[in-house]
């Protein structure tokens, strides 16, 4: 498509002569004959493409900035001599009127070649960045699934020993449970799931979590969505991190331990709250590695969904609580 564009504008340049003017008047544009005009835009076409593909690249990007001068002083020169060439050759009656354009071109020509590179190489870097920013996305979405602890998944396995031994009803839908939740952890990067894929996870993990933990913690987790939830994709692992984290520092020392859950889904507006104690004596118990830092989460949602969400974090009387909009239009 590049080089398309490329031909379309030097075809207009090269032709102009012949769609402004008429034989009569032997096609000039001012005092320049039509046939100079187009020899001489091949000749600004290798000033155009020798600087920005050759002595610009080459040179100036590797700060030869001496033998750059140098050669884009003799590109000039050398084209300001063929043109005259060309005038007093072919156009003699023309060449009194026409000396004053040789230069002046060539020079232009050299200075919108500069600007064009200085555009394409912001809109490389541009785009290597959002490359970057791309692949730090992926890795920071393996980072999270791997982040999920491992205490809360060998904990799960005991308790479906137990329910095994006791050949409990319980026993074949914790294990489909668990299967969701596993294929979701490992399964590919960082590419968009519907929402309906993300709420069926959480239910898992939050299922899962309750069989955990039995009665010892109170678990609350409401869901009110609608059938929009099937037709709306969202970025993958950006609630469950909050839930992780809730139950990483909501258990242990707090006295009568309660996580409370809300995701609604109205409008192409989804709203997630979440609360719970926390005791500010730290659980030594706990692996380091589990759960994830809230900043990684905030860094996604201002990298991924920049302008469409609000998050609203507060910490006050030993009570945790979160409060997230995010639009999916």
């Amino acid at each position: 498509m590049n080089w398309i564009l490329h031909a379309f504008a030097w075809s207009l340049v090269l032709f102009l002569p012949y769609l402004v003017s008429d034989a009569a008047n032997q096609y000039k544009i001012g005092p320049l004959p039509g046939g100079y005009f187009t020899l001489s835009g091949l000749v600004h076409m290798v000033i155009f493409y020798g600087n920005a593909q050759v002595l610009y690249p080459k040179l100036l990007n590797r700060s030869y900035w001496l033998l750059y001068m140098v050669s884009v002083v003799s590109l000039v020169l050398l084209s300001v001599m063929v043109k005259f060439y060309i005038l007093e050759q072919w156009f003699p009656d023309a060449t009194p009127d026409a000396r004053a354009h040789v230069l002046f071109p060539s020079m232009l020509v050299f200075i919108v070649s500069v600007f064009y590179n200085i555009t394409i190489d912001k809109i490389r870097a541009e785009k290597l960045q959002k490359e970057n920013e791309a692949l730090q996305l992926a890795m920071e979405v393996k980072f999270l699934r791997s982040q999920i602890s491992p205490h809360f998944l060998f904990n799960i396995l005991t308790n479906l020993v137990s329910l095994a031994r006791k050949k409990s009803d319980q026993m074949e839908n914790s294990l489909l449970m668990l299967s969701r939740l596993m294929r979701y952890m490992f399964s590919e990067g960082s590419k968009k799931i519907s929402l309906q894929e993300e709420v069926e996870y959480l239910q898992s993990y939050v299922a899962l979590q309750e069989l955990r933990f039995g009665r010892d913690v109170k678990i609350i987790f409401h869901v009110n969505v609608s059938d929009e939830v099937k037709t709306h994709n969202i970025e993958p692992m950006l609630l469950i991190p909050f839930i992780e984290n809730a139950f990483k520092h909501g258990t242990g020392y707090v006295d009568e331990p309660v996580i409370n859950i809300s995701l609604t889904f109205r409008k192409e507006v989804l709203s997630f709250q979440l609360t719970n104690k926390f005791s500010p004596q730290p659980d030594t118990s706990k692996d380091e590695s589990s759960g994830v830092g809230l900043s990684n989460v905030r860094s996604r949602l201002a990298l991924l969904y920049p302008g469409r969400h609000n998050l609203v974090i507060d910490t006050g009387n030993n009570l945790f609580s979160i409060n997230l909009t995010l639009s999916l239009l």
